[in-house]
């Protein structure tokens, strides 16, 4: 659907707006149409795109994307080289990088905010050529991801995951793992490693607490191997972002890291799924701009 552009005597944003239609099982369209109608009674200029996205947004001033992580990180891969102001409004399920960036703040309030045209620049991450801007997790939450598969994209988000989460943690096995960063090297078994941009994954674990956006340094927690029988006990920990003091954890902020084993991985970009046995990963600094 692509709703034509209006074009208003005054105002001088010219608003793309780009949705994902299966977001959130239909939350995604329904907020387009609650943004359309607001921005319409603002009197701005826009046009609304959802499932055919344009080829390039060279005669807009801003980009609205309405969906979650996963939209997001197809966004930024099919437009790496975009310059313009992008927002973010949270029709997806987990939504955890639309967190990061504006808190929990009603649909209005997101409005007002992006409306006062303030401007950030955001880091984003490199991994094996593909663009991510909230994380990469290998061992474990990648796993969770490919045990997901499509479900991921109907989700409730956070319950969601946590369900595969309680399936899988008692049987997953810790893998050897390689790492090179910060001017040493070393392998070992690791139960899972997150290199984070943002905070939450998942729709809510605070995997990375202390992660700044905008810092030109990647986070990166690495779990090493916990007890079958206590690994319920821990995840809580997880949850709320109380593991990084955990003897078994161990917490390095880098600009770029390579990770590598004998065997290939399952991790995820931004929640998006890719296997691999060798992971070369590094910050671009303030490569894309938000509204905030």
């Amino acid at each position: 659907m692509t709703l034509p552009l209006n074009r208003p005597a005054t105002g001088q944003k010219i608003i793309a707006l780009v949705c994902n239609p299966t977001a959130g099982k239909g939350k995604g369209l329904l907020l387009l149409n609650e943004i359309t109608f607001a921005l319409r009674s603002r009197g701005y200029t826009f046009t609304a795109y959802s499932g055919n996205w344009p080829r390039h947004f060279k005669e807009f001033t801003e980009v609205w994307i309405i969906g979650g992580d996963g939209t997001l990180n197809f966004f930024i891969n099919r437009y790496p080289e975009i310059s313009l102001p992008i927002a973010l409004f949270k029709g997806g399920s987990g939504n955890d990088f639309a967190w990061k960036l504006y808190g929990s703040k009603s649909t209005e309030e997101y409005l007002e905010m992006v409306l006062k045209g303030n401007i950030t620049h955001v880091d984003a991450g490199l991994c094996n050529g593909r663009y991510f801007i909230n994380g990469v997790g290998i061992g474990f939450d990648g796993e969770v991801v490919k045990s997901m598969g499509t479900r991921r994209f109907f989700s409730a988000g956070h319950l969601s995951y946590f369900a595969i989460v309680l399936k899988k943690i008692f049987f997953y096995r810790e893998k050897k793992m390689s790492f090179v960063t910060g001017g040493r090297s070393w392998t070992e078994k690791i139960f899972m490693v997150s290199i984070a941009n943002g905070s939450r994954y998942g729709g809510g674990f605070l995997v990375a607490p202390d992660a700044d956006i905008s810092d030109g340094e990647l986070d990166i927690i690495l779990i090493r191997p916990i007890p079958f029988f206590r690994r319920l006990f821990y995840l809580p920990k997880v949850e709320k972002g109380k593991h990084l003091g955990l003897h078994f954890v161990e917490f390095l902020r880098e600009k770029n890291i390579l990770v590598s084993s004998s065997v290939p991985l399952a991790a995820h970009l931004d929640g998006e799924l890719i296997e691999a046995d060798r992971f070369k990963i590094e910050i671009l600094p303030g490569k894309f701009s938000f509204c905030r």
